[in-house]
């Protein structure tokens, strides 16, 4: 099925992609959900929260940003892990093949849409990866913040899992420090009250 009756070659190509990215639907995070029921995760679910932190959390971002454009960026920053997948925070191994991986797949899905709009779409993905513009920093600080807090309402799940300790989620933070001291001394006191609580190991 591809809209073979549409006479606009642009809006067929466009949807196709829309069906396409569905397919962030079934690529499961690490990350449960926060309601107990010990359910995974998926990347839309993801990039909705993250673009709903972005959206509430924006006033403690230390420099004036594009609001909006964040939002599109938590949009489109996981959509190559429709062909990827998704690589676990602290997964060195992972990050070996990550960027590799990464890159064919925005080739691919991005590749579907024409012209200027393929180009606008990777150009947010690759804006986010390069975590230069005060946007792209913002955005991986809700990033980094979603399930930094999901990991604290759900006992240290997918701290746990990867057997991870409490300098690990400090260093991966980092951005937050350099981007928002509110939201760093969020990190700090997750990090302090989860050693305390047992669900982080400190090291």
């Amino acid at each position: 099925m591809d809209f073979e009756f549409l006479d606009n070659d642009r809006l067929r190509k466009q949807l196709l992609f829309l069906v396409e990215i569905d397919k962030m639907k079934t690529v499961l995070r690490r990350t449960v959900i926060t309601d107990g029921s010990n359910r995974r995760e998926n990347d839309a679910e993801h990039s909705w929260h993250f673009a709903m932190y972005a959206l509430i959390l924006s006033e403690y971002c230390k420099e004036d940003i594009d609001v909006n454009k964040v939002i599109k960026i938590a949009l489109v920053h996981d959509l190559v892990e429709v062909y990827a997948g998704d690589t676990f925070a602290y997964d060195e191994k992972g990050y070996e093949t990550k960027a590799n991986r990464e890159k064919e797949a925005a080739d691919r899905l991005f590749g579907m849409l024409e012209g200027e709009q393929g180009e606008e779409i990777r150009a947010l993905w690759e804006e986010f990866e390069a975590k230069q513009t005060p946007e792209a920093k913002f955005a991986n600080v809700c990033d980094r913040v979603q399930p930094l807090i999901h990991n604290y309402f759900t006992d240290g799940h997918t701290w746990k899992e990867g057997n991870v300790v409490s300098s690990q989620v400090l260093k991966r933070n980092e951005i937050v420090k350099e981007e928002s001291p509110e939201l760093w001394q969020l990190v700090c006191g997750i990090v302090d009250s989860s050693v305390k609580r047992g669900i982080l190991k400190e090291g």
